[in-house]
């Protein structure tokens, strides 16, 4: 039996996001025939789409769930980084943000024909210096108004200081979830919770011949860093935790997969809101992996509201 969350408790619940926000823009057009200078499509653009990605798209599914949600970011002082604080403001997600103009604001732009993505382009700057320094003392002032706090990892250079955010949220008493990138898990060291897909557990642990070798690893490597429980998103498989306890698989709950973009931002979002409202791992495992079946069955960036999750 799933357990269940009041709407009442979880609208007290506040989680803090800290990470790598980006804009995602959408160009829809249609494709009626190929180019004469390369073999590729000529896409003609009739509609333009905005919407939160990265930690700007975690914090709006706390938002969109019904808790309450604040980003903590950097963003660039250009076009996409007002249009992102404009966007933040409309969705009514909190934000304690800071302005570097050094920094590009990540855009990921994404053209759209017969409804198939066609190309990805991305528009970033690797930033030269550790862009959430300078936030360190608003991060603290932030925690103790804060049930929970999730890192949103994203390789874009915005989470250095990543050791020391979470010795201040454990000395809080702060539950931490984290997102992560990269082959390096020291860095997480003393986390709640780390929620890896296949491919980013397999950068760290290597590749595993069967569910023996996959739990001696994840178990191991979860022990070595301090971290209370591995979450694995195994796509078609489902989820497995790892943690004292042992190990709990729970089978995959997408109906039809139409989109996979941003489907671990609603999954490790929804977790973060059940712990904040006071729920186990184990307990709010089942239904961050019911969020995830649902918003794979969604176009682009997308959220899960209360209703779909508990109907």
């Amino acid at each position: 039996m799933t357990a269940i969350v009041s709407r009442e408790k979880l609208a007290k619940a506040r989680v803090l996001v800290v990470g790598d926000a980006m804009l995602d823009r959408y160009w829809f057009g249609a494709v009626e025939r190929i180019s004469p200078e390369a073999p590729v499509p000529i896409v003609r653009v009739d509609r333009e789409e905005e919407r939160l990605g990265g930690a700007a798209n975690v914090a709006l599914n706390v938002k969109v769930l019904g808790a309450q949600a604040t980003l903590l970011t950097v963003v660039g002082d250009d076009e996409p980084g007002r249009k992102l604080r404009r966007l933040l403001e409309r969705q009514g997600v909190a934000t304690v943000l800071g302005e570097d103009p050094q920094l590009y604001t990540i855009v990921k732009l994404r053209v759209i024909g017969r409804s198939q993505q066609l190309i990805r382009v991305d528009f970033e700057n690797l930033p030269d210096h550790e862009v959430l320094a300078g936030m360190l003392s608003r991060y603290e002032q932030a925690l103790p108004v804060h049930d929970a706090v999730l890192f949103s990892d994203y390789g874009k250079g915005g989470l250095t200081h990543i050791p020391r955010m979470i010795e201040l949220a454990n000395a809080a008493k702060k539950p931490v979830l984290i997102d992560p990138k990269g082959h390096d898990y020291s860095r997480y060291e003393g986390a709640t919770v780390i929620t890896p897909n296949r491919a980013e557990l397999a950068q760290v642990i290597g590749g595993w011949s069967g569910e023996a070798q996959l739990h001696e690893r994840a178990q191991a490597l979860r022990r070595q860093h301090g971290v209370a429980g591995l979450l694995l998103t195994r796509s078609e498989e489902g989820m497995s935790l790892f943690d004292d306890a042992g190990h709990v698989q729970v089978p995959a709950q997408a109906r039809e997969v139409f989109d996979v973009t941003g489907a671990g931002d609603t999954v490790i979002a929804t977790l973060a809101a059940m712990l904040a409202s006071g729920l186990s791992l184990r307990d709010a495992m089942p239904i961050a992996n019911r969020a995830g079946g649902i918003v794979v069955g969604k176009f682009g960036t997308a959220a899960v509201s209360y209703e779909e999750l508990f109907e």
